[in-house]
């Protein structure tokens, strides 16, 4: 910043009172309360004063400099340059940079102030620590440097999703975490992905394995809480010929053994027998397995990934879970949000699973404003998997090519309205989710709905299943609109919106399977 010469002022232009007779004392209470270094010379760059905040940013004493010149301390590396002796030479102002013994940055201000004859009688300098502020400039560029590292990431990540269809990734927690699990991938190290059930911990296990160096070989599944604990170890580990009764003859290998060189993926790995828990360490940590019947140990060469639902530090403690196994298979533990904490995946799953039911039925449908609206507002406690079976059953239900918000049975209040039972004739008994954990007949409706068809039931026609469907559906609203007498309270009856019961009635009626009277 440029400005104009300071000169000394008069005497009688000093900001003090008459009867402050101590003005200089004042003056120099001032100079001493700054926090910034105030070094002060005569005009042949001779130190005479310096404040304490000068001593603590340089590291000098007063003693060190005072009364020694400027170009003598430089000369004898006191220190390293001196701003005072520019300002001097070029009679204004000089700014620099200057690194002390301390090892604080300073912003260092030297300004010549003149007396009336237009010579040079005082060099004020001004030493301002920066050094905080560079430490937080060099955090700043460092945290720049990452985002731009994890935006690079996150680009490629979209970019092999684009060829992993059945992985959606929207959300940026998703994404973090796909960025996170993609660097243990490129190691052998043991991975525990740990989550609630049904947010993907499988897909999450294979899209490590296809982006490690094993993605080539084998990769073997294994649900250890659907094997029965009798049969866990000789599954696992494999058996040899004649070690039990009802063997096969030539023994058979484990699945260990099948994923050698490969990855092998342990779900429900909280499920697992301690006796199996014992044996899974002894391959963790020696990387080998003898077969149940067998005394020879057998070399494998397996990447391992486990996942459960269970909280295995409470199942150590409560005693069973293994603690040497928890550790082993703690390496690289990661965490699958729930899809209530990941929002943005709604949309583009519900839409991956309609396009796959499309291509399978040869359908055309799809998901409205209002109906994605609507599934963004519901909690998901069943996470991917309900989100599934919800899309399933409005792929079913809807009319149309357009799936609409009605169609999801997902109530104003968040709730999801969900079949309890599906009648044998159609008929479609719902309660409410809070209510069906009670289980008692308060929670059912006070009556079945009874469409007229046969007592044992529907005939099956060789007809589509939709239009079978739609037939049914027709004879209730038609036999509710007998009961009731008006649209709303049939509509009260079927639990559906009046304007989706009028729509349906109107369309039913142009395909001639409710007459014109209802």
């Amino acid at each position: 910043m440029k400005r104009d010469r300071v000169y000394l002022s008069k005497p009688d232009r000093l900001p003090f009172a008459p009867d402050q007779a101590s003005a200089l004392t004042r003056l120099m209470a001032v100079l001493e309360s700054s926090f910034d270094g105030i070094f002060i010379t005569d005009g042949q760059a001779t130190p005479l004063w310096c404040n304490h905040s000068y001593e603590i940013i340089s590291g000098l004493t007063a003693a060190d400099v005072l009364g020694i010149p400027m170009a003598q301390l430089v000369a004898t590396g006191v220190i390293s340059h001196s701003s005072t002796l520019k300002a001097l030479n070029q009679g204004q102002a000089v700014t620099l940079e200057q690194t002390f013994t301390t090892g604080k940055q300073a912003v260092v201000t030297s300004t010549p102030i003149y007396d009336q004859d237009d010579n040079v009688c005082l060099v004020v300098t001004n030493v301002r620590d920066i050094s905080e502020l560079t430490a937080l400039q060099e955090t700043l560029d460092h945290q720049r440097r990452l985002s731009a590292k994890y935006r690079q990431e996150m680009s490629v990540i979209r970019a092999q999703l684009m060829t992993t269809p059945q992985l959606v990734a929207e959300d940026p927690a998703t994404l973090n975490l796909l960025r996170i699990v993609s660097r243990a991938a490129q190691l052998d190290t043991v991975v525990l992905i740990q989550g609630e059930t049904g947010t993907g911990k499988e897909r999450i296990a294979t899209y490590i394995h296809q982006r490690s160096p094993r993605a080539s070989k084998n990769f073997i599944r294994v649900n250890c809480g659907a094997i029965p604990e009798n049969l866990a170890e000789s599954e696992l580990f494999g058996y040899e010929r004649g070690a039990f009764t009802g063997a096969n003859r030539e023994g058979k290998p484990g699945l260990f053994e099948v994923a050698n060189e490969g990855t092998i993926f342990l779900d429900e790995v909280g499920e697992l027998s301690l006796a199996t828990q014992t044996k899974l360490l002894r391959v963790l940590q020696e990387k080998e397995i003898t077969r149940v019947g067998g005394s020879k140990p057998m070399n494998v060469d397996v990447r391992v990934i486990a996942a459960t639902n269970r909280d295995l530090q409470k199942c150590v403690t409560e005693g069973t879970f293994r603690e040497d196994l928890y550790y082993r298979l703690s390496v690289f533990p990661v965490w699958v949000p729930p899809l209530r904490q990941r929002k943005l995946d709604i949309p583009k799953l519900a839409r991956s699973v309609i396009d796959e039911l499309n291509q399978t039925y040869e359908h055309k449908k799809s998901l409205t404003a209002g109906a994605e609206a609507t599934l963004l507002r519901y909690s998901w406690p069943g996470n991917v998997r309900e989100l599934r079976n919800v899309m399933e059953r409005a792929f079913i239900m809807s009319d149309g090519e357009q799936i609409q918000a009605e169609d999801l049975a997902i109530l104003d209040n968040g709730d999801l309205h969900t079949p309890k039972t599906i009648h044998p004739s159609y008929g479609v008994a719902p309660v409410p989710r809070s209510s069906y954990a009670e289980d008692t007949e308060a929670a059912l409706p006070p009556e079945p709905l009874t469409p007229p068809c046969p007592a044992a039931g529907p005939v099956l026609t060789d007809e589509p299943l939709q239009e079978q469907v739609a037939r049914y559906e027709a004879a209730l609203i038609a036999q509710a609109m007998q009961q009731e007498g008006s649209l709303r309270g049939a509509a009260r009856k079927l639990h559906m919106d009046p304007a989706t019961l009028l729509r349906r009635k109107k369309k039913y009626q142009q395909a001639g399977l409710i007459g014109a009277e209802v």
